[in-house]
């Protein structure tokens, strides 16, 4: 009766503890900032309104944000691109789905890390592609050997780096390792960097200063706060944007217009806000980690994102969650780490405290 590409996949174990959450439960389930869209971008959007600019745009996105876009990855990730090479899509997760749809046949094979965001399987499976998952090193990072090894006769390997779940950042060696044994085993690596602005203590690499053979995609939705305003990209060699247009023009026609107005200038204009929140998150993980680390758990101290993965055990998680603090079982990002839990800090520091104090309490049921 329906797709078993699609009936073969489960509705995100993440969305089903936000939908599930109580009133007076504290959300460190979902994967969203707590901060408001910075005055500027909001302001940006209501003026586009004022003008009339709500109707459709070109398919791969206005061409000031495109250049907008080019130039951000010119000055912060030392990129090369012009505007014919990047679309404008809904959010990084249209991305993802268009790359996977432009590039998997059925049966290819899709490496990604295992534990890793929960969309990379569904999404490969969608594409009647073959997912591929990816054990990490015990500090969560991934291990260049074994990602050569799985690289081998695959189409795409997916980088996501800081990591969702583990906030793990992965050194530049390792990076350009995967980038140019990919390059000579002609493997697409795809490379998530979301969260490339929450770093703490040390750098941002991006894979596509290493080789040609990288699909770059980014969104607005964590560096400004703008999640519900759904606007991500992708950038690559122009033939690969061709292909991904196609995709992209049939299933979304384009970005929302006022949206793509709010990013032009959250691109363009002042980045003070990205770094405040940065400060911000960094004190809330520090909070939280050491928080932790007095009850006992032992874990590697996040080095980007805003999660925590700790090692809870499924028993002390359920009870944790019964207390109402929604926090999200390890065993939703894949098979490997059944035993953690991923914890967000994209939230006040008084609701971490209060967090910390209900998973002492269950720690005492």
């Amino acid at each position: 009766m329906y797709a078993k590409r699609v009936s073969a996949i489960e509705i995100s174990g993440i969305r089903k503890l936000f939908e599930a959450a109580g009133k007076d439960s504290i959300n460190l389930g979902l994967g969203q900032p707590d901060f408001d869209t910075p005055p500027h971008i909001k302001e940006a959007a209501i003026e586009a309104i004022r003008e009339g600019k709500t109707g459709y745009t070109s398919n791969a996105g206005i061409e000031e944000l495109r250049a907008a876009i080019c130039e951000k990855m010119r000055r912060e990730n030392q990129l090369s691109y012009q505007p014919d090479q990047v679309i404008v899509t809904a959010g990084a997760s249209e991305a993802l789905h268009v790359v996977m749809q432009a590039l998997v046949e059925k049966g290819d094979r899709v490496v990604f890390s295992d534990p890793g965001f929960v969309s990379y399987q569904a999404l490969a499976m969608i594409a009647e592609g073959r997912p591929v998952p990816m054990p990490l090193d015990r500090t969560f990072h991934i291990e260049p050997e074994r990602a050569k090894e799985l690289m081998d006769g695959a189409r795409l390997f997916i980088l996501n780096s800081p990591s969702n779940p583990t906030g793990a950042v992965e050194e530049e060696e390792t990076i350009r390792a995967v980038v140019e044994y990919g390059e000579d085993r002609g493997v697409t690596v795809v490379t998530d960097e979301v969260y490339e602005h929450f770093i703490y203590e040390k750098k941002h690499a991006s894979p596509a200063r290493f080789g040609e053979n990288v699909i770059t995609i980014n969104a607005a939705s964590k560096t400004y706060a703008m999640t519900g305003w759904r606007i991500g990209y992708l950038a690559a060699q122009k033939e690969v944007v061709e292909q991904c247009l196609k995709v992209h023009q049939y299933c979304q026609a384009c970005a929302t217009s006022i949206s793509q107005y709010a990013a032009l200038a959250a691109y363009a204009g002042p980045q003070d806000s990205v770094g405040e929140m940065r400060e911000e998150y960094r004190a809330r993980r520090d909070l939280l980690f050491h928080g932790l680390r007095e009850l006992g758990f032992e874990f590697p101290i996040p080095e980007g994102a805003f999660y925590a993965f700790v090692p809870l055990g499924q028993e002390l998680t359920g009870k944790v969650l019964r207390k109402g603090v929604v926090i999200v079982p390890g065993n939703a990002f894949g098979k490997n780490a059944p035993e953690h839990a991923r914890i967000s800090y994209a939230a006040s520091r008084q609701n971490l405290k209060l967090a910390l104090a209900r998973i002492k309490e269950a720690m005492g049921d």
